[in-house]
């Protein structure tokens, strides 16, 4: 139940478009991969979508398949936008670059480690576990509130970054990460309050 209704921040929390090579299923989170035309097209029409909220600032990845979604919202609001490489994907160490097929292929050992505690299990190569990434996303994320408050903002970031926000927000445990669903291009509602979160939209 909320208790103070004074709203601190609205969060417009936005996946990037669909990148190229999807359909291999790869593991290119932290290489700068492009966007396809069905991609940039999904930006277009967030961007269309979020042309009558208020933001104070828009934030993104300073990947350009972030950059360029952070760019088309921009477009119509004249606000600061900035590009920090603290919201970019999870890091996949020597899995980076791959596709899952190759990923079966060579690393069945440690993908089968990953299997038994995905939330827990880091790739070789220094990858990250969720909740390394959690401890990453989660101090910058608190800032950028704590910078804004009062405002709305706009974050335009990756599937893992988007579920570890959205996971704290709901309350759920880590492990229950990939409970939460985020398709490419979607857009996300998190209304932040003094005492209380509110969920106002998923993967919409």
């Amino acid at each position: 139940m909320i208790q103070n209704m004074e709203r601190i921040n609205r969060i417009y929390l936005v996946r990037h478009g669909q990148v190229k090579g999807y359909e291999k299923i790869p593991i290119c989170c932290h290489p700068d991969v492009d966007l396809t035309e069905t991609g940039v097209l999904q930006l277009e029409k967030m961007a269309e979508r979020l042309r009558l909220v208020e933001p104070g600032a828009i934030f993104a990845s300073d990947l350009k398949r972030a950059v360029t979604g952070a760019r088309q919202i921009a477009r119509y609001h004249n606000v600061p936008v900035h590009f920090l490489p603290e919201l970019r994907e999870m890091y996949f160490g020597d899995w980076e670059g791959r596709s899952l097929g190759e990923i079966i292929k060579n690393y069945p050992e440690e993908l089968e480690k990953r299997t038994k505690d995905p939330s827990h299990y880091a790739c070789p190569g220094g990858g990250e576990s969720i909740y390394r990434l959690s401890d990453r996303i989660m101090p910058v994320f608190e800032r950028i509130c704590a910078e804004e408050a009062g405002k709305d903002i706009v974050i335009v970031a990756h599937g893992g970054v988007n579920r570890v926000i959205l996971s704290h927000a709901l309350g759920l445990d880590l492990s229950r990460i990939f409970n939460v669903q985020q398709d490419y291009g979607c857009l996300n509602i998190v209304d932040y309050f003094p005492d209380s979160v509110m969920v106002k939209l998923i993967n919409g």
